[in-house]
């Protein structure tokens, strides 16, 4: 927190909350204030440090990257290829095979953030972010209940929203749900298959990490049901030994995007088979065109489909209701399970605390898709938030960063100009 002042109220002016007294602290920021030590909070940060500007970043977790930290399972690997991953100005080590794992990822993230120098401010969850017109600054007030309960204010001229789209777990509401009696846990809970060996476990959701995790529970000698409810695009993850994100890069700089979808989905066609007939109906919508529209994003199957095809991963219809020990679906047949894994998705969390509603809409997604959702008014900024993965994130932190600097520089200029004619006027008076 290079250049900031840290302003603590006296003891007297400490407030009371329930059993707790609060500390409150008051820092004015040179520079911007970002939230969020993830992938894109990084991202921008080591930008900044780049341009030499200043900046303060915040999270609630107690670590970088929480949510690969904390919140996958296992058996997770990057998705893409390694070089559509890397953060900006640091590639990933040359040993790292070409998908690597979350641990090496984690690795690769905590590499990124001491060379560049990035200390965040863990534990402390922001309760409130708002621009205050009367001075033109931002007041981002956090919550630390650790090593004692404090309240901080930070009063910044920009504020970088960097807590991206998977912020919160989405969890459903099933009838019959409190009556099932086994046990039910969100994907971001899930680490290994391990402890279900011989478990019927339904697994609810259909994207990659449904997949993946029913995958997994197979390769553990557990019995798993996947609900598949709506429409899903299936692509290998690899066409003749290119990653198929590769592929559809190389021909959209040819092609039209619904062009690319239909060689995709031909190609999907001769490598994977009619993968309708397993119960994966595919949307009307070509996978590139609906991963742009809505942000779903198709399966990169890296070996479920097998299973699919051998029984051994069930594909069942939508959930009707729970019963005791089982589930009841929407065409009526009856599946006795032990165990549900709900892989039902993420959320951002960005409406629970910014107080601001011009820039990003309800669910908490920037209202200008990308490549314009990432500068809003009076020093608000968004990294993370393109649905284009690490490699959207990269590029809007890059401009972000670019956009402080150059207005952070311009006011560094003006303070000096200010400063340095308040000292002629000073030595004339002598």
């Amino acid at each position: 927190m290079n250049n900031n002042t840290c302003i603590s109220i006296p003891p007297l002016a400490q407030t009371m909350d329930g059993d707790h007294f609060f500390d409150h602290r008051c820092i004015w920021v040179n520079g911007p204030v970002i939230v969020g030590a993830g992938p894109s909070g990084l991202s921008v940060a080591a930008a900044l440090k780049q341009q030499g500007v200043p900046f303060v970043v915040v999270d609630r977790a107690d670590c970088i990257a929480s949510l690969w930290q904390h919140r996958t399972y296992d058996r997770l690997k990057l998705h893409l290829p390694k070089q559509f991953c890397q953060l900006p100005n640091f590639p990933f080590p040359e040993e790292f095979p070409a998908y690597p794992s979350k641990f090496q990822f984690i690795s690769y993230l905590e590499s990124y953030a001491n060379h560049f120098d990035i200390t965040p401010c863990f534990n402390e969850t922001v309760q409130s972010a708002k621009y205050d017109e009367t001075f033109g600054l931002w007041r981002v007030k956090t919550l630390s209940l650790s090593p004692k309960p404090t309240q901080v204010e930070y009063i910044c001229r920009w504020l970088v929203v960097a807590t991206g789209e998977n912020a919160e777990k989405v969890v459903p509401e099933f009838e019959g749900m409190e009556e099932f009696g086994g046990h039910v846990m969100h994907a971001c809970e899930y680490k290994s298959g391990e402890a279900y060996r011989g478990k019927r476990v339904l697994v609810v959701g259909c994207g990659n990490s449904g997949m993946e995790i029913s995958l997994d529970l197979c390769n553990h000698d557990a019995k798993p049901s996947m609900v598949v409810r709506s429409s899903v695009h299936v692509l290998p993850r690899e066409i003749l030994g290119k990653s198929t994100f590769e592929v559809a890069i190389s021909l959209m700089k040819w092609l039209p995007l619904h062009m690319v979808d239909k060689m995709l989905l031909i190609i999907a066609r001769l490598v994977l088979g009619n993968v309708e007939k397993y119960g994966l109906k595919r949307p009307s919508v070509g996978p590139l065109q609906l991963k742009n529209a809505a942000g779903k994003t198709p399966v990169l199957d890296i070996g479920a489909l097998q299973k699919i095809r051998a029984g051994e991963i069930k594909v069942v219809a939508g959930i009707k209701k729970f019963r005791r020990g089982a589930v009841e679906l929407v065409n009526g047949e009856v599946i006795e399970i032990d165990s549900v894994i709900l892989a039902t998705g993420y959320r951002s969390n960005v409406p629970s605390w910014l107080k601001e509603n011009e820039f990003f809409s309800s669910d908490g997604i920037p209202k200008s898709p990308f490549p314009n959702g990432w500068k809003g008014k009076a020093g608000l900024y968004a990294v993370g938030f393109t649905r284009k993965g690490l490699s959207g994130a990269s590029l809007d932190a890059i401009n972000v960063a670019q956009d402080i600097a150059k207005s952070w520089k311009e006011d560094t200029k003006q303070k000096r100009k200010s400063v340095a004619a308040r000292h002629r006027r000073c030595i004339s008076h002598f």
